[in-house]
């Protein structure tokens, strides 16, 4: 009895600390695709700016 009380005391500590790392884990995951798409929002706003420029250049030499 004595055995299997502290095997689950155990096991729920070791899965608190399983449960815990995920938490963070997660919330790294989601950090890390926020500024990702924060980048790739940025380069693809720069190359439709450069586009729109490139545009008006060729509007006005004709």
């Amino acid at each position: 009895m004595e055995k299997f009380i502290l095997g689950a005391i155990v096991g729920m500590a070791g899965g608190a600390l399983i449960v815990a790392n995920n938490c963070k884990l997660r919330n790294l995951v989601k950090k890390n695709q926020e500024d990702l798409m924060k980048k790739a929002e940025q380069y693809i706003d720069g190359k439709l700016d450069q586009l729109e420029k490139k545009t008006e250049e060729v509007l006005q030499s004709n």
